[in-house]
C-alpha cells in the first residue's frame, strides 16, 4: 500500500516537532540540574573556592574562557561600528567579505598580520615594543573582579556537583581594583609617544596624560558612590544589591552613573574624547609610529576596553547581570550581561557618530571646572541621603532625601543652561584674555588667594635653604679673608745673557 505524500510530509513535521520538544525538554532538564542549587542532592555538592584544586583549575579555564570571548567581541565590535556608522550615514557598510558582511573581520586581521612592520631608527626599542603590552594587558585583566551571573553547578566525574562562580575572582576590594588597573592603560599611550622620537606621538602621549588627571578624580567619586549606598567594595554585592530593575543604582543617583559614563568614555579615548589620537592634529598621536600588528595590539586595546568599561559601567549602576531575579535560571544571567553590553557598544558608536571631538582646553575646563564639583556633589547627595536614611531607620527617608537632591541638580542644570547672554557677553578669546586674572594680575576670587596663600607656605623651605646657603657662603669668604701665611711666592727670574 502507497502512503500518500501529503500523509508522508505531515508525519515527517509531526516527528520534526516531537523531536524539537524533546530536545527542548532534554535541555531544559540539564539546564534545571546544572543551574540550579537546589535539583540535586546538596551532599553531592562541592563548593569550588574551598576545594583548592577546583578553585586553580576553574579560574585557569574561565579565564581562557573570559579572554577568548571578548577577543572575538573585540573583532565584532569593529563590525558594529562600522555597520551602525554606516546606518547613522545612510551607507551600506561592510557586506562583501562572507554573508552580510560577517567575516570582515577575519579579512582585517589577516592583513594586519601580513602587513610590514616598520619601526623607526631613533626609537626606544624596549619601550617601544613595551608599551602596546601596556596599552591592551590592563584592559584585559579589568574584568577579573566582574560576576557575570550566579554561581553554577558542573558535575565531575567523580560524582560529584562542583559549585563554582561565573567570576575570576570576585575580591572584597573590587572597586579599588577597577580604580587602579583602569589607570594603568594611559602608561602605554604616553610610553609609545616618548619612545617613537616623534613630536606628533609626544603631543599625543602628554594629551593622554593631561586627559587622565582631569577626569580620573571625578571618575573615582562617581565609582565610590555605590560603595556608600551597598556598603561594599565586592562588585558580586553591588550587583546582588540590583535584583530587578527598580533596584538599579541609576535611580538612586543618576547624576554619578551619567558622570561615571562620560569619564569612561574619556577612559578609552573615545569620540569625544579622542584627543591623544586626533588625526588632524597629531596625525594619529601616540601611535603615529607604530604599524602592522603592533597598530592593531592599539586598536584591540581600544575595543576591548569599551567592551570592559561597558561592563564596568552596567555592573555598578544597571544591574550587572540581573534584568530580573536569576537565581533560579543562572544561565540567563550571561545572556543578559552579553545584551546589554551589546546596547552599551551600540551606544558608544552613536555617541562617535553623532558628537564632534570638543577643543583640547574645552575638554581640560569641562573636566575641572564641571566634572569634578557634580562628582563632589553627586557623594554629598549619597552620604546625607544614607546617614539620613539610617539615622531614622526609615527607607522612605532615604528615597525622599534623594528625591529632593534630584529635584535641586535638575533645576540648577536648568537655570544654569538656560541663562542667556547678550551679545556683548558672548565671549572671545580676546575677552578671555583681557579677563583673565592669570594674564591681567588682578585678584578676583578666593581662589587667587588661596593659590597665593599655599604658593608662599610651599616656597617658605626653599627661602630658608637659600639663606642658610648664603650664610655658609659669607662665612667661607669672610673665613678666606682673616686667614694669613708666611709663605711667599716664588718668582720665576730670567736667566742672565750671555
Amino acid at each position: 500500500m502507497r502512503i500518500p505524500r501529503p500523509v508522508l510530509i505531515l508525519g515527517g513535521l509531526v516527528v520534526a516537532v516531537i523531536a524539537v520538544a524533546a530536545l527542548i525538554l532534554a535541555t531544559i532538564g540539564i539546564v534545571t540540574v546544572m543551574f540550579d542549587p537546589n535539583a540535586i542532592d546538596p551532599a553531592a555538592v562541592v563548593q569550588c573556592s574551598e576545594n583548592a584544586t577546583c578553585g586553580v583549575v576553574w579560574s585557569i579555564a574561565f579565564t581562557l574562557i573570559l579572554v577568548i570571548i571578548i577577543l572575538t567581541g573585540f573583532a565584532y565590535t569593529t563590525l558594529l561600528e562600522r555597520k551602525v556608522i554606516a546606518w547613522l550615514q545612510q551607507r551600506v557598510g561592510p557586506n562583501r567579505t562572507g554573508p552580510a558582511g560577517l567575516l570582515q573581520p577575519l579579512a582585517d586581521a589577516v592583513k594586519l598580520i601580513f602587513k610590514e612592520d616598520i619601526i623607526p631608527e631613533e626609537a626606544d626599542k624596549p619601550v617601544y615594543y613595551l608599551a602596546p603590552i601596556l596599552k591592551v594587558v590592563p584592559v584585559l585583566i579589568v574584568v577579573a573582579v566582574i560576576p557575570f551571573g550566579p554561581d553554577i553547578l558542573i558535575p565531575w566525574f567523580d560524582g560529584n556537583w562542583y559549585q563554582v562562580p561565573l567570576s575570576v575572582a570576585d575580591v572584597n576590594v573590587g572597586v579599588l581594583y577597577l580604580l587602579g588597573v583602569t589607570s594603568l592603560a594611559t602608561y602605554g599611550m604616553v610610553l609609545a609617544g616618548w619612545s617613537s622620537n616623534n613630536k606628533y606621538a609626544t603631543l599625543g602621549g602628554l594629551r593622554a596624560s593631561a586627559q587622565m588627571i582631569s577626569y580620573e578624580l571625578s571618575l573615582g567619586l562617581a565609582m565610590a558612590v555605590p560603595v556608600m549606598i551597598v556598603g561594599s567594595m565586592r562588585i558580586g554585592d553591588i550587583v546582588n544589591a540590583q535584583p530587578n530593575v527598580w533596584d538599579w543604582l541609576v535611580f538612586q543617583n543618576p547624576l554619578a552613573a551619567g558622570i561615571l559614563v562620560i569619564t569612561l568614555f574619556a577612559e578609552v579615548g573615545r569620540a569625544p574624547f579622542d584627543l591623544p589620537e586626533a588625526e588632524q592634529e597629531l596625525t594619529a598621536g601616540y601611535m603615529t609610529e607604530y604599524s602592522g600588528m603592533k597598530f592593531a595590539i592599539f586598536m584591540m586595546a581600544e575595543y576591548v576596553g569599551m567592551i570592559a568599561v561597558s561592563i564596568i559601567s552596567i555592573s555598578l549602576y544597571f544591574g550587572g547581570y540581573n534584568l530580573f531575579p536569576v537565581d533560579n535560571v543562572p544561565l540567563l544571567g550571561p545572556l543578559v550581561l552579553i545584551g546589554k553590553v551589546v546596547l552599551a557598544l551600540a551606544f558608544f558608536v552613536w555617541v562617535r557618530g553623532t558628537l564632534p571631538r570638543i577643543r583640547y582646553d574645552r575638554l581640560m575646563a569641562f573636566g575641572w571646572k564641571i566634572l569634578l564639583p557634580l562628582s563632589l556633589v553627586s557623594v554629598a547627595w549619597t552620604a546625607i541621603s544614607v546617614v539620613l536614611g539610617d539615622v531614622s531607620g526609615n527607607p522612605a527617608v532615604y528615597g525622599i532625601s534623594s528625591l529632593i537632591f534630584f529635584i535641586i541638580v535638575v533645576a540648577g542644570g536648568y537655570l544654569f543652561l538656560s541663562g542667556s547672554q547678550d551679545d556683548s557677553e558672548i565671549a572671545t578669546p580676546e575677552t578671555d584674555l583681557m579677563n583673565d586674572p592669570v594674564v591681567t594680575g588682578e585678584p578676583r576670587s578666593i581662589g587667587w588667594i588661596l593659590l597665593n596663600l599655599i604658593g608662599g607656605l610651599v616656597a617658605v623651605p626653599f627661602l630658608l635653604v637659600k639663606g642658610l646657603l648664603g650664610a655658609l657662603e659669607g662665612l667661607g669668604s669672610a673665613g678666606a679673608d682673616t686667614v694669613t701665611s708666611d709663605e711667599v711666592a716664588i718668582e720665576p727670574v730670567e736667566p742672565a745673557g750671555d
